[in-house]
């Protein structure tokens, strides 16, 4: 497939200002922060396999170097991560399509250069000392090129999950660059692995977006595609409308789009374009014969976000293979 390029044409923007640096203020240390001394030894046989939602994200500021250090640390199969692109064309592991909430700076990740994003402060709004051994400040913002060197000196076996962004302002081409630099790294498109070794790192693919994985179906095996979805509540329409600053007579518009696209993204499922489907708790409770008659037919639940332990096994009842929690120590010990 061509592999087009997603930089901008206009001028590179002055570099964005530290103009909001957040307050020392007390982070509050869960009881889990110490580590256990059997966390990084040879796991035990699991019921489900366990994914780091952006990292160890409840212990450390999500998507930096600590929480994916911490992560792999604690035992973790695999890492979940958030990819959108810089105006430079470099894939970014973060959530939100701006800095605001977990960063110094202001403003789109899309207008920002990768540089750029190199000089702002990613943690200390969480976390305002992080252990030495997780690196420094200035090192915490990850690409996913960082994020493949941590996963390829594991030393096991272990697994990425790449959530592609969107809408982006890219398009598809969010989709290419992920898929060049997997490449680049020796992604391997037939078993969707890079080989580490006598290891290897497995790569999946997750979106909420129906067109981001039929993008990458042209590419990518479809067991290793996930559909994510969730119910759509009236809090997720006021969400959206603010994000994009709709009007609010459009309100019925904006929802009807919202819910036809987890339709869509079901059809993935039922119609097995994909073989995974990543549901959100909410959406296993009220949906359990749907999530059993897909396990029942071979597909692979990778259900998000599970920090309580009821939740895990509610999730293990029903025969779940993959869960995500922001808390991957706390599962673990649960599922082992």
């Amino acid at each position: 497939m061509t592999i087009t390029s997603p930089v901008h044409a206009a001028d590179m923007a002055p570099a964005l200002p530290l103009s909001r640096i957040p307050a020392a203020a007390l982070h509050t240390i869960p009881e889990d922060l110490e580590l256990s001394a059997d966390s990084a030894s040879a796991a035990p046989a699991r019921r489900a396999r366990i994914f780091a939602h952006r990292g160890a994200s409840g212990l450390f500021p999500e998507h930096t170097r600590a929480a994916y250090m911490r992560a792999i640390e604690e035992g973790a199969d695999g890492l979940e991560i958030d990819v959108h692109l810089t105006r430079d064309g470099e894939v970014v592991c973060f959530h939100d399509p701006t800095l605001d909430r977990t960063s110094n700076g202001s403003g789109a990740v899309a207008e920002t250069t990768l540089e750029q994003m190199r000089q702002l402060d990613v943690s200390s709004w969480k976390t305002p000392v992080l252990p030495s051994r997780y690196g420094t400040r200035e090192q915490q913002l990850m690409t996913l090129q960082d994020v493949l060197e941590l996963l390829i000196s594991a030393g096991r076996d272990i697994a990425l999950a790449v959530e592609l962004k969107h809408p982006s302002p890219f398009g598809h081409a969010l989709e290419d660059r992920v898929l060049q630099v997997l490449l680049i790294y020796g992604w391997d498109p037939e078993t969707s692995r890079i080989a580490c070794g006598e290891h290897s790192v497995e790569i999946t693919f997750m979106s909420f977006a129906p067109g981001s994985l039929l993008r990458l179906a042209d590419m990518a095996p479809a067991e290793k595609l996930c559909a994510l979805f969730t119910d759509i509540t009236e809090e997720d329409v006021d969400v959206q409308l603010a994000r994009v600053r709709f009007s609010a007579a459009l309100r019925p518009v904006v929802a009807a789009v919202m819910r036809g696209t987890v339709r869509d993204s079901e059809a993935l499922v039922w119609n097995q374009r994909v073989g995974m489907a990543g549901p959100g708790i909410d959406y296993v409770r009220d949906h359990k014969a749907a999530v059993k008659a897909w396990i029942a037919r071979g597909t692979t639940m990778r259900v998000w976000t599970v920090d309580r332990v009821a939740d895990a096994e509610l999730l293990l009842e029903l025969g779940v293979q993959e869960i995500t929690t922001n808390y991957p120590a706390r599962i673990l010990q649960h599922v082992s």
